[in-house]
């Protein structure tokens, strides 16, 4: 007889954040309006983010068919890009900081589980994208990573560790491959 017991896992270490009224609701306007593809307005999707607990700043452009697992988990600084497809699966906290941009198809994975215990409970935590970083297309971010300032997470990579500070890294895992320099504009 397997040791695993998935039937026993309840789930409830996701709605510390919100009840579970407020969550069907959120599962319910989140397909059918923030993440539809027919709705190209920001503006109301920004504003059923808010409403639901998520703290954004001035300048967020949110593409088609974005995911967010729980909105009042999530913090977007000023000036930010999600692109079409991302998915923020924020069963834990994720703060985006200023200029911040998650291209398509990005995954930021804020949980997994414990594999050591029978039920396999949730195992979580968050993660930080800070000022002027870039997270590519179809990337993905592991819980409890940082990626620092100005750094780059290129396509098709997956970041298991904080990524430094104006670096960018490639790569399953991701490894730092050079200086990552802006000039002048």
């Amino acid at each position: 007889m397997s040791k695993v017991r998935l039937g026993d896992f309840d789930g409830s270490d996701f709605d510390k954040g919100a009840g579970k009224v407020k969550i069907m609701l959120w599962y319910m306007v989140n397909a059918l309006i923030v993440r539809a593809s027919w709705n190209p307005m920001m503006g109301i999707k920004i504003w059923l983010l808010r409403r639901f607990g998520a703290k954004i700043g001035k300048g967020l452009v949110i593409k088609n068919n974005v995911i967010i697992k729980g909105p009042w988990y999530l913090t977007v600084g000023d000036n930010c890009w999600l692109g079409e497809g991302c998915w923020i699966d924020n069963l834990d906290r994720v703060t985006l900081g200023n200029n911040v941009c998650i291209s398509q198809g990005a995954l930021l994975l804020t949980g997994n589980h414990d594999y050591t215990a029978p039920t396999m409970p949730y195992r979580n935590a968050p993660i930080v994208v800070e000022d002027g970083a870039w997270v590519g297309a179809k990337t993905v971010v592991c819980p409890g990573v940082t990626v620092h300032e100005g750094a780059i997470l290129t396509v098709g990579s997956v970041a298991t560790k904080d990524l430094e500070a104006w670096k960018v890294c490639q790569g399953n895992p991701a490894k730092e491959i050079r200086e990552r320099k802006i000039g002048p504009s």
